[in-house]
């Protein structure tokens, strides 16, 4: 049974109500029904019961009034009770139904709670196997690159030397280059005429130990010759002076005096602790002797040179006094000549007889330096290089680091030796960026970033520098990655504008914002907000540069993080250097 206007006031409900039929007409049944609607009004009111909507309470109350209301009907009970049985009925089945949707919601809301737990778990295990991919990518492209290098090693190796590919495979360029090493042969074996026996060389040797001792024993001879000319040349000059100014003292006294001035040069001499200059002279020549020294020695560079005994010529000139001749006018003399067919460049006789000549840690000056290690590095003697240098015998400096470099990029054969010198030449000088930019060159991008983050004079502009040189994407995610527990070297937001700035970065930017994209928009969402350095003006723009590029994925995306984060407050994770941004996009 429904309740009849339940949502209306008594005083409505009496000047709404239709009129009662006519087998209720009489007064007392009117009394009665007056009497039922009042208490019905009553009860709502006194038990509060809604306006609206099912209620419990109402239903009760009316349940109580239709008991009456049979009670009061003696002709019509049994209808009134079937139709009050039919009522309960329907509130039963209404309440069961109910109870049964209550039960479903309940179970619907636990299975939903733990479909999400499902879900975060799945999309926590679906990122860390995305890193891993990323990760095994990363090797797998560093391999990749590895195998390739090693491969066109393998083929370099099988090249004929002097011959590039195309030509070892061309009949014309090799009977050509046969040509030139039957020449060669030739020339070789004629200058092996020319050589000794080793019997012959051994009996050489030893007349020379026999002269190179008889010069020393007569070296110590000659100066024990020249101290006792000094001391009777002493004692006549005191004898001279003395005859010059009248023989004012005794002769036996300045002889005495003489003798005891000569004994006191002696116990220093013996002592160690001084000795008369005047006593002694160089064995080298000065003044008027070492003029005329300098230009027989120079007349005698010129016949060995002008004759074209240029091997000659260089190692008297390497071996110059005071290396008047080790300098790169001479150099230039030996680049205007040619040698003999077959025979060795007059520049390498010249470059190798400066560095034999010279000592260990005795360097040759810069631009000479630079001049030898070119010459060597084009006539392919790698390794007296890399005897200069670590034998310490070459100025080192920024243009002796780039020449080297510069050959490995040409000649992808020695290019790992080539670029190790140079590091060596560049940790000399301190050139930290060029330090990191070969070891990026020679594949090894991991050891590059760990030099990066432990060199303390590495700053994010040398970090740019790099980049720019070498574009990479390994390079530039290693980069942007925090490294264990410290910032990263480069803020993701400035590097990307920078780069999209220039059209040829812009492909690489691009990459870096597709990897995070491509890991889940909640990986770049933790990217943007982790980046202390870049305000929402930079991703703001970045986002347009995107929309410029036809990149509209990527612009909704940095878009869309910068919606959701309008209006909050995120704490960077740097305790050290951490700061409040609030984000209000407009």
């Amino acid at each position: 049974m429904s309740e009849p206007q339940n949502s209306r006031s008594s005083s409505s409900t009496k000047e709404e109500r239709r009129p009662t039929p006519e087998i209720l007409i009489s007064e007392k049944d009117e009394r009665f029904i007056q009497s039922l609607f009042q208490f019905i009004e009553h009860e709502k009111r006194y038990l509060q019961c809604p306006e609206e909507g099912p209620d419990e309470l109402r239903y009760l109350i009316y349940r109580f009034v239709f008991n009456k209301v049979i009670a009061r009907s003696k002709a019509y009970t049994r209808l009134l009770l079937i139709i009050k049985a039919e009522y309960d009925d329907t509130i039963r089945e209404l309440k069961r139904r109910k109870k049964e949707a209550d039960t479903s919601l309940q179970t619907l809301a636990a299975l939903t709670s733990h479909h999400s737990k499902l879900v975060k778990t799945c999309q926590r295990r679906a990122a860390q196997l995305r890193d891993s991919l990323c990760v095994l990518q990363r090797e797998t492209a560093e391999l990749q690159e590895e195998i390739k290098r090693q491969k066109l090693l393998k083929e370099q190796s099988t090249w004929i030397p002097g011959l590039t590919v195309a030509e070892s495979k061309d009949p014309k360029a090799l009977d050509k280059h046969m040509k030139y090493l039957v020449a060669q042969r030739a020339a070789l074996l004629v200058r092996k005429s020319h050589c000794v026996s080793v019997e012959l060389k051994a009996e050489l040797d030893t007349k020379l130990q026999a002269a190179e001792h008889q010069r020393d024993q007569l070296s110590i001879e000659n100066d024990r010759l020249k101290v006792l000319y000094k001391r009777l040349r002493f004692v006549c000059d005191h004898l001279s002076s003395w005859e010059n100014e009248g023989q004012k003292v005794p002769l036996e006294e300045l002889l005495g005096s003489t003798l005891e001035n000569i004994r006191q040069t002696n116990m220093m001499d013996n002592n160690g602790s001084g000795i008369d200059a005047e006593l002694f002279e160089s064995e080298e020549p000065i003044g008027v002797d070492e003029s005329m020294f300098l230009t027989d020695y120079l007349h005698r560079f010129i016949e060995l040179f002008d004759s074209g005994q240029y091997e000659d010529a260089a190692l008297l000139a390497a071996r110059s006094p005071h290396g008047v001749l080790r300098n790169l006018d001479i150099m230039d003399m030996f680049k205007g000549v040619k040698g003999h067919l077959g025979s060795v460049p007059p520049t390498l006789l010249f470059s190798q007889a400066l560095l034999i000549t010279a000592a260990a840690g005795d360097k040759l000056s810069g631009p000479l330096s630079l001049q030898v290690v070119h010459c060597f590095l084009q006539h392919g003697t790698l390794q007296l290089v890399t005897h200069a240098i670590n034998q310490n015998k070459l100025t080192f400096s920024e243009d002796l680091g780039d020449i080297l470099t510069e050959h490995a990029q040409k000649n992808p054969s020695v290019t790992d030796m080539c670029l190790a010198l140079a590091t060596t030449i560049y940790e000399a000088c301190r050139l930290y960026r060029k330090i990191a930019l070969n070891m990026c060159m020679r594949g090894l991008i991991h050891s590059a970033t760990e030099f990066m983050n432990h060199c303390k004079d590495f700053t994010a502009e040398d970090c740019m520098w790099v980049l720019h040189h070498l574009p990479s994407l390994p390079l530039l995610q290693l980069l942007t990655e925090p490294q264990q527990g410290r910032a990263a070297n480069l803020s993701v937001g400035l590097v990307c504008s920078s780069l999209l700035a220039e059209p040829q970065h812009q492909e690489l930017a691009l990459q870096l914002l597709d990897s995070f994209v491509g890991q889940g928009r909640g990986v770049l969402e933790e990217v943007m907000l982790e980046d202390c350095s870049s305000s929402i003006d930079v991703w703001t723009n970045m986002a347009s540069m995107c929309s410029e590029l036809n990149r509209a994925n990527l612009s909704q995306a940095i878009i869309s993080v910068l919606l959701d984060q309008s209006g909050t407050r995120v704490l960077s994770p740097d305790l050290e250097g951490a700061r409040l941004m609030e984000h209000v996009f407009l």
